[in-house]
Parts: C-alpha cells; sequence; structure tokens
C-alpha cells in the first residue's frame, strides 16, 4: 500500500481538477486518501493546532502519522490524507505561525492547488476567497489578473499566492496593484520557486505543470522590488536553510533543478527570519530545507 500511495500521491499532485473529481472516489474506495468528511471540519481552529510529539503533522488537515508520501522535494512530499505538498504546508504555516488571531480576516488565495475540502476548511475559519486568471487547472471563486485586480482599495487583509507571480509579466504592476487592494497592517505572503540567486527570465521557453508560461525565475532581489512597491519584507526560511545562507563557505554543489551556487551567495541575512526549527521542519515536512522560502510583504499599519 506504500508504494501504491506514493504512486497515487505523485498523479493526484499533477492531475488537473476534473481527472482529480473523478478519481476521488476511487481513491477512497482504496482507502489511499480517507472520506473528505474525515478531516475538513476540524474542531480546533488551525491556528490554535501545534503537532506535538507528532513524528510527522499536516498544518492544512492535522493529519499525525509515520512518513509523508513522495519523495523529498517541496511539490512532491504529500500529506497522505489532504494531499497538501510541502510548499502548501509550508505557506499555511508561514500564515498561520505569523498571524496573531487571524479568525476571519478577509483572505484571499490565488490559484490554491488543493480542491473543493481546501477551499470549504478555509471558508469555516476565515472570510476566504479563491482566485484564479484562466481557470485551465485551478478553481477560483472570482477571476483576478494580478496586473490588474478588480478589488477596491484596502479590500483584502491577506494574501496568500503561491507560485503564481512568475508566470505573471509585468512584475511592478502586479506587486503595485497587490499593494493597493491590501489593507493597513494587512499582509501579502508570497511563494515563489527559488532556483537561482539573482532574478531573470529563462533561459528558453519554459512552462509549468499547468501549462503557463514562466516569464520570470526569481531570485532573493525580488526583496528589493517588493521594497520598492511599498511593503515591509522579511524572507520566511526554515533553520537548516538559514544556517545554509549565513555560513562564511558561499560554495555549494547545485542540486538539480536548485542552483545552490548562486542561491546561497546572494541573500541579504538581515532580511531572513526562520520560521521553523530543526525539529519542526522535520515534523511538517519542509524538507530539503533550501527549498523553501516565503516572501512575508507587510503594508504598514496607518
Amino acid at each position: 500500500m506504500t508504494r501504491l500511495a506514493s504512486i497515487t500521491g505523485t498523479l493526484r499532485s499533477r492531475l488537473p481538477p476534473s481527472w482529480k473529481a473523478r478519481a476521488r472516489p476511487l481513491l477512497q474506495r482504496l482507502r489511499v486518501i480517507p472520506p473528505a468528511t474525515e478531516w475538513w471540519h476540524p474542531e480546533q481552529a488551525p491556528w490554535d493546532r501545534r503537532p506535538g510529539d507528532a513524528t510527522r503533522w499536516c498544518p492544512v488537515c492535522a493529519w499525525t502519522g509515520d512518513e509523508f508520501v513522495g519523495a523529498h522535494h517541496v511539490e512532491l512530499l504529500l500529506c497522505p490524507q489532504c494531499g497538501a505538498s510541502g510548499r502548501d504546508r509550508y505557506l499555511i504555516w508561514c500564515f498561520l505561525s505569523r498571524t496573531p488571531d487571524p479568525g476571519w480576516k478577509r483572505v484571499i488565495e490565488t490559484s490554491p492547488r488543493l480542491g473543493r475540502e481546501y477551499r470549504d476548511l478555509m471558508r469555516s475559519w476565515f472570510d476566504y476567497t479563491a482566485s484564479d486568471f484562466d481557470e485551465s487547472a485551478h478553481i477560483g471563486d472570482i477571476r483576478l489578473d494580478l496586473q490588474q485586480i478588480d478589488l477596491a482599495d484596502d479590500a483584502v487583509d491577506v494574501v496568500l499566492t503561491p507560485h503564481v507571480l512568475e508566470h505573471v509579466p509585468e512584475t511592478a504592476k502586479a506587486l503595485g496593484e497587490l499593494r493597493r487592494v491590501v489593507a493597513p497592517g494587512g499582509v501579502v505572503y508570497l511563494q515563489v520557486p527559488l532556483l537561482q540567486g539573482v532574478t531573470a527570465p529563462p533561459d528558453t521557453p519554459e512552462f509549468h505543470g499547468d501549462n503557463t508560461p514562466v516569464f520570470w525565475r526569481f531570485g532573493w532581489d525580488l526583496t528589493d522590488q517588493l521594497v520598492e512597491a511599498g511593503f515591509d519584507v522579511d524572507v520566511l526560511v526554515p533553520q537548516e536553510f538559514f544556517e545554509m545562507l549565513s555560513t562564511s563557505d558561499v560554495h555549494q554543489d547545485d542540486a538539480g533543478e536548485f542552483l545552490l551556487s548562486s542561491i546561497v551567495p546572494h541573500p541579504n541575512p538581515s532580511s531572513l527570519t526562520v520560521v521553523a526549527d530543526t525539529a519542526l521542519t522535520h515534523q511538517l515536512g519542509f524538507e530539503p530545507a533550501y527549498q523553501y522560502a516565503v516572501w512575508e510583504c507587510r503594508v504598514p499599519a496607518a
């Protein structure tokens, strides 16, 4: 069953929503995933939950167990209960662990990877809206173009934007629009693939799994762009990644698509904030730690 769970977990992370909906009943009959009602109505508010001494713990659905499913990769290490990938878990952890009393804040999430059960879970705790632009691989309540957001000024308290900005042609426009719609005291939790140290367009045409083109491969200088747009910025990282970035020996061997020889020398250490120690990094499955970073972009309070 472990091998089957690994295969189906990887497939579920890559299938479009319509296929996932068709596959879900079969996966539930095979006991690869549980019935939805087993996890998406938690009794305890998600910001009050803690992993305790669990070997592994998912901050999205509160699953505990011996091991996540799949390869140790930000996209592939999945929760066997809700299907949250490492990057899903990390974004939620950054939001909940850094936001005092977040209940019923106005939250917009751009292109959430998880499905209906996840969105219903979020609506049970927040004034939550899911958005998507092309609606080709994600289901949204509304359609938003980050370069021209159809919302009033100060309309949102929190924006969760996972792996979307790299698909937007004009970064400065998108950041300006996010700054406009987030209310004073609000926050954008911005997650992008951090594959290199300095921002540049792809050398060759690049597309992600939903066939959306990649316009930018972001590096640490994204922080400068966010500050220029009017945000106060911290980059949230696990302890092990912080230690790697703080070392005086900047030489690192590259790890596949992650160009550590470029990533390690370039950050501003003063902008780095640790959000998970070594034990918590393992419990929540943020492994390898160098694949995890979220930009916390705060709008100054009025």
